[in-house]
């Protein structure tokens, strides 16, 4: 036997050789779900192949919408660029030099409408990647819905909408966390009534972990900002029953397969008894659903063809794991947003999966391993032990709010780059095996136009819009937000008078302040 230590990137130690584990009792489908939340999972219905993108115009964007949904693709996953998502709208100073550089460009329901030209959103589902200004984007997607005359009792997709992640490893909040916790539980009141099949919240471990964390702080950060929301919609006396149901999750995969697997499996099990022990009755409420991104952060700009085999690796791992929604990663997406060629190799990828491997023949195929078992409950027992600590704490918001999450982030990435940097971990191309020479040219390049053609937009949108009713809608929506209505209404009524959404934001901004 070997006498070198062998860990998990979270710093679980690795046996030499795994000859017990707990005895697995648990039939898929059924609390609390490590197995999967379906019976039959894949062999009744593949996972939904989700491929993330959004660039420069709305226009532009739609182009590639309908090339993916050529390919296959059977859901949207919106990309916005960085003034969408901190509510500024393309002509703003704050916006110079970034619009349309990581996602699309959007500044009204005008854009909403070129975006998805020529897409029934009765039949597509969309996940849209946006938080502090979540609330507005929705209720854009729900105008254009209307206006396609679509049942809007039917149309289906997720917000992202988890501002606590943004103030504890990504950075892209307005308002300060309570007001923020405020619209949210609007979102989840207004969407149970009016859009009941709509993911109200995506709770994301994915920026946690592309921010330096450890699986285990991936899970256990992402889990306790879910019991912070659960508590949220508690105060304001809605039914966990309801609400639970539309709570799904969204989890990065990396290299290291077997924790990547055990880390879902975990996952599940522990939502199931939160969710139990904060009231929830109906299995359905319990039920961990989520989507799953491979990791950014793992994508090499040395060699990026080698990341073609780190995608496949984390997709598999991912679907081992029983995500319910997959998003590849192209390969030259360390160098600049995906092009044509990558974004089809990393569908592929997803789809040679689903009808080649064999994977998705049985149900959870790697349960009884050993091994996974053992990881499975080693990981839980981490996980839990951050809990109860922020838990002692106040719970999720208290922890970011003292600077412990970040604190814990900061230190888990410090030690990452340390490894790399000593080669004590080795990453294939960058710090070994090495070579001069890496042999892609053709880039995705945005140029700086786009702000130029968004600001001309603007200005004939004004001129063309009833400028008054603009003025009553958001003097109605300053003043719902100075009282304990639900600012969703308000928002909407505003967006259909096309209202651009750096006024909608400034509304709020005005009375709930900046963080």
């Amino acid at each position: 036997m070997s006498d070198k230590k062998f860990t998990t990137t979270s710093g679980i130690e690795i046996k030499d050789l795994y000859t017990t584990a707990k005895p697995l009792t648990e039939t898929p489908g059924q609390f609390p779900f490590t197995r999967g939340i379906q019976k039959d999972m894949y062999r009744g219905r593949l996972w939904t192949m989700r491929q993330y993108a959004g660039f420069s115009t709305a226009e532009e964007s739609n182009k590639r919408y309908h090339y993916l949904l050529a390919q296959g693709t059977m859901g949207l996953s919106v990309a916005f660029d960085l003034p969408t998502q901190i509510g500024y709208d393309s002509d703003h100073d704050m916006a110079e030099g970034e619009v349309g550089k990581v996602g699309v460009a959007i500044d009204s329901l005008k854009d909403i409408e070129i975006l998805f030209d020529g897409i029934e959103l009765k039949k597509i589902t969309t996940s849209m990647t946006i938080n502090a200004t979540a609330s507005i984007l929705l209720a854009m997607y729900i105008a254009l819905a209307k206006k396609q005359g679509a049942d809007l009792k039917e149309i289906s997709g997720t917000i992202q909408n988890d501002i606590l992640k943004e103030y504890a490893a990504r950075g892209t909040y307005i308002y300060p966390p309570k007001p923020s916790m405020r619209i949210i539980t609007d979102i989840f009141e207004y969407c149970s009534k009016e859009v009941p099949k709509w993911n109200t919240i995506s709770i994301s471990g994915y920026h946690i972990r592309e921010a330096g964390s450890t699986a285990v702080q991936e899970l256990a950060f992402t889990l306790a900002n879910g019991k912070a929301y659960l508590n949220a919609a508690l105060e304001k006396g809605l039914d966990i029953n309801v609400f639970a149901k539309r709570l799904s999750f969204f989890f990065n995969c990396h290299n290291n397969f077997f924790e990547e697997i055990a880390k879902f499996r975990a996952a599940r099990r522990m939502w199931a008894h939160i969710t139990k022990s904060l009231g929830a009755t109906d299995e359905k409420a319990m039920m961990l659903r989520f989507h799953t991104q491979t990791g950014g952060s793992t994508l090499t700009a040395q060699q990026p063809l080698n990341n073609v085999i780190r995608v496949a690796n984390q997709a598999m791992a991912a679907v081992l794991g029983g995500t319910q929604s997959l998003h590849t990663n192209g390969y030259d997406e360390a160098l600049s947003l995906p092009t044509e060629a990558a974004a089809k190799i990393a569908l592929r990828t997803q789809q040679v999966i689903a009808f080649e491997s064999g994977v998705t023949d049985t149900v959870d195929p790697l349960a009884g391993s050993f091994f996974v078992e053992t990881l499975t409950d080693e990981i839980e027992a981490a996980a839990q032990a951050y809990i109860e600590k922020i838990d002692a704490m106040g719970g999720s918001v208290n922890a970011i709010e003292n600077g412990y999450i970040q604190q814990e982030i900061a230190s888990s990435a410090y030690q990452y780059q340390k490894e790399i940097e000593s080669a004590e971990r080795i990453i294939v191309g960058v710090n070994k095996f090495t070579q001069e020479t890496e042999g892609i040219t053709d880039v995705l390049n945005i140029d700086e136009s786009i702000r130029t053609i968004q600001t001309e937009k603007l200005i004939k949108l004004k001129t063309e819009r009833n400028n008054e009713a603009v003025k009553l809608a958001l003097t109605a929506l300053s003043s719902a937000a100075k009282t304990n209505e639900n600012l969703m209404p308000y928002i909407l009524t505003a967006v259909e008078e096309y209202a651009t959404l750096g006024e909608i934001a400034d509304c709020m901004r005005n009375v709930f302040g900046e963080y």
